[in-house]
């Protein structure tokens, strides 16, 4: 990586830990962008050279989760199911919940913060929601871009989405990591025995 290209990732990193801090203290909506451009020493047009919208400053992470799921599919076997690779993919990934199973306190706050604000928030719930049709529509490309692709996309897409949502329900209710890593391990087991019975072919 070169020194300009360096630097550019240290102003995109610096731009998103500000907006973090910021949403994490105030709430999603409650902050504008003009308010992180400031706080992060960097002119408003710059934050949307790197982040086209607010909702972007806080969903970084999870576009770059998607692209792993994609690549995962691109780079399979020869042979293998599409629904293997895309599974093993989701079930090996740690992330921030597995983190805080393993007692880490920064993993379990953030994690419980990011659940707070999105809960709170429409304009983000719209935006994770836009990003999943997004990533069903990437899916179906990769997969040849029939009608039988975007089945099988959409249908994987849904098993991430519902997965998503439960880890987020069982943050909010309180419950410790360990059980939500259980409780959400189980459930995908079930959604992916479910779809293999019928997608084990593809």
């Amino acid at each position: 990586m070169s020194l300009r290209e360096q630097k550019k990732e240290q102003t995109r990193r610096l731009i998103a830990v500000t907006a973090w801090d910021m949403f994490a203290d105030r709430g999603f909506d409650a902050v504008r962008v003009a308010e992180v451009a400031k706080a992060a020493q960097v002119a408003e047009a710059t934050v949307f050279n790197y982040f086209p919208t607010k909702e972007d400053l806080f969903y970084a992470g999870v576009d770059a989760f998607g692209g792993r799921l994609l690549d995962a599919v691109r780079a399979r076997p020869a042979g293998e199911p599409v629904i293997t690779a895309f599974r093993r993919c989701l079930m090996e990934t740690g992330g921030l919940l597995v983190e805080a199973r393993a007692g880490d306190w920064q993993a379990l706050d953030r994690l419980r913060t990011a659940s707070r604000l999105v809960d709170a928030s429409p304009a983000l719930r719209a935006r994770e929601y836009r990003a999943t049709a997004e990533l069903a529509d990437a899916l179906t490309e990769v997969l040849g871009g029939d009608f039988a692709a975007r089945v099988v996309a959409n249908s994987l897409i849904s098993v991430y989405r519902s997965l998503v949502c439960q880890v987020r329900q069982g943050v909010l209710d309180g419950h410790s990591p360990g059980r939500v890593v259980a409780e959400t391990r189980r459930y995908a087991e079930e959604a992916f025995d479910l779809l293999e019975r019928g997608l084990a072919d593809y």
